[in-house]
């Protein structure tokens, strides 16, 4: 039997990349999936995708900076299905930048879509998560949430800050049977590290700090998301999984 059959999941940022691996994976594994993007035309494209395939799929374009957009999301997901099974806070962006030159207005489009964007889908979907019974919340955070790397500083910034409240909503949605894990990546080759990695120096550098000699896929992401999201992580919360190919204990 699939993992998440006749359950219902919904993935910010799943337009493209790890979001858009997430979403197939789920599916695949019998959810019905909620494709969300920025990019609707994108989240259209993947939704279309799955369902071609034979899973269940809507997309909806969603800003996750944009308090009336999570609003809007959260009210089809209720009036569709009037529960979430899983909810996986995937949506995320990077302006690479030395700190002493970040502008005021890249910091808060990095804050507003990494950080204030998994709150409003977190409180939000609060509802949706507690009538399912059973629901899970999966933040996409990062292992430079505990590292320090040449202009990632403000990235870094929102993502420890996303390992902090994904701790804080174990213990406040735990009473409702809610679990709240966070997966925190490595280096994944998607368009979000293509510049950096592109650098020769840079490319030879972070894999030469990898245990496992590789980047990751976005597949390696998903399968990790689909194992926090299902049964077989019933006894999980509050936890940070790192997949990072043994990056973060090689530091």
């Amino acid at each position: 039997m699939k993992r998440l059959e006749g359950r219902v999941a919904l993935v910010t940022g799943s337009g493209a990349g790890i979001g858009e691996a997430i979403a197939a994976t789920l599916a695949g594994e019998g959810a019905y999936v909620y494709v969300t993007d920025v990019d609707g035309a994108a989240a259209e494209t993947v939704a279309g995708r799955l369902v071609k395939a034979g899973a269940s799929a809507r997309a909806l374009a969603v800003d996750v900076s944009r308090g009336q957009d999570v609003a809007a999301m959260i009210r089809d997901v209720e009036q569709g299905h009037g529960r979430l099974d899983v909810l996986v806070n995937n949506a995320g962006l990077n302006v690479r930048s030395d700190f002493r030159h970040l502008s005021d207005a890249d910091w808060v489009k990095i804050r507003e879509v990494n950080l204030d964007g998994v709150v409003r889908v977190a409180r939000d979907g609060f509802g949706l998560l507690k009538a399912s019974g059973r629901g899970s919340l999966v933040n996409v955070a990062s292992i430079m949430a505990e590292r320090g790397l040449r202009q990632l500083t403000a990235y870094s910034a929102t993502k420890g800050a996303v390992v902090a409240l994904t701790k804080g909503l174990a213990v406040e949605y735990a009473p409702f049977d809610i679990r709240v894990n966070a997966l925190a990546p490595g280096f994944v080759e998607t368009a979000l590290t293509k510049r950096a990695l592109a650098n020769p120096g840079i490319h030879k550098a972070l894999l030469e700090r990898t245990l496992l000699k590789r980047f990751g896929t976005v597949e390696d992401m998903a399968k990790a998301v689909l194992f926090l999201a299902s049964d077989d992580a019933s006894y999980i919360t509050g936890a940070v999984l790192a997949v990072d190919g043994g990056m973060s204990a090689g530091l």
